[in-house]
């Protein structure tokens, strides 16, 4: 589908009343995979456009790794690892924060979603002739671009503070991929949720009772060993946890087997349960 085509389409499509459920169709099945993949490219294009239109939108991505960085390694750096000890966090904070940024980036996936379902665009893109899942994943895609940006910012931030790595670029890039492969699976999770809840505003409001115990009952910021034992065992379940400490020994040495198949088990487990249902709903959703 040429960006051409797209434009006509949706343009011709505005005629329909918005809210209105367009006929369920096996459109899925009829269309290849190299259609497929070109209607992807054509509506994730169509999303960075929208990027580019509205820079604002990436303050979150550049701005977030910065102010995390600077505030947990100086306010919480001394009294989690000891006055003067900061250098010896940052090491271990900067790769549990990669597995953050999945989080962070993938709830705005969520109140986007919900927020274009509002302004119709999701009503119109129903009534062209491209595969439903193609619309979610342009917006995943262009979503993992975002959170590139976001992490290589942390890891600048990084090594301004001092970040050592102890191991090679390649297993550097390892940890990187790990989460961005992690945080691609979140995102099925807050698109269905943008799909289900009435405004983006509740989307947030979900979106940080399951956040906030994720992130910070996790091996992101402090080693379990210092919480009580009850948190230990929800650290130890914790996929944050998996994908911190793979991160972590990918960057400064250390068994990572356990840790990673997890990581890559968690993620596979989310995108095989909630990608279909995010589908179904985006195609039923009224």
């Amino acid at each position: 589908m040429s960006t051409t085509t797209a434009t006509t389409a949706e343009a011709t499509s505005r005629k329909a009343p918005t809210g209105i459920r367009p006929p369920v169709t096996d459109a899925d099945a009829r269309i290849g995979l190299r259609a497929n993949l070109r209607h992807i490219g054509a509506l994730a294009r169509r999303n960075a456009l929208q990027i580019k239109q509205d820079p604002e939108s990436m303050f979150d991505a550049v701005l977030m790794p910065i102010i995390f960085t600077l505030l947990f390694v100086y306010v919480f750096g001394g009294a989690v690892s000891g006055k003067g000890n900061q250098h010896e966090y940052v090491n271990y904070l900067i790769p549990g924060l990669m597995a953050m940024q999945g989080l962070n980036i993938a709830m705005a996936v969520g109140t986007g979603i919900n927020d274009d379902f509002k302004k119709g665009v999701m009503d119109r893109f129903r009534t062209m002739p491209i595969a439903r899942s193609s619309v979610l994943i342009a917006k995943i895609v262009v979503e993992i671009g975002r959170m590139i940006i976001a992490t290589t910012i942390l890891l600048v931030m990084g090594f301004i503070l001092g970040l050592s790595i102890h191991t090679s670029v390649f297993e550097l890039l390892a940890a990187v991929g790990l989460s961005l492969v992690f945080g691609a699976s979140l995102m099925w999770i807050f698109i269905l949720l943008g799909l289900t809840m009435k405004t983006a505003q509740a989307v947030q409001g979900v979106a940080m009772l399951v956040l906030m115990p994720l992130q910070f009952g996790s091996s992101i910021f402090a080693k379990p060993t210092t919480m009580p034992g009850w948190l230990q065992s929800f650290t130890d379940y914790n996929p944050l946890s998996n994908l911190a400490d793979a991160a972590r020994n990918l960057v400064n040495g250390g068994p990572v087997a356990h840790s990673v198949w997890m990581t890559l088990a968690w993620s596979v487990a989310i995108t095989a349960v909630t990608a279909p249902l995010a589908v179904a709903k985006f195609r039923k959703r009224t």
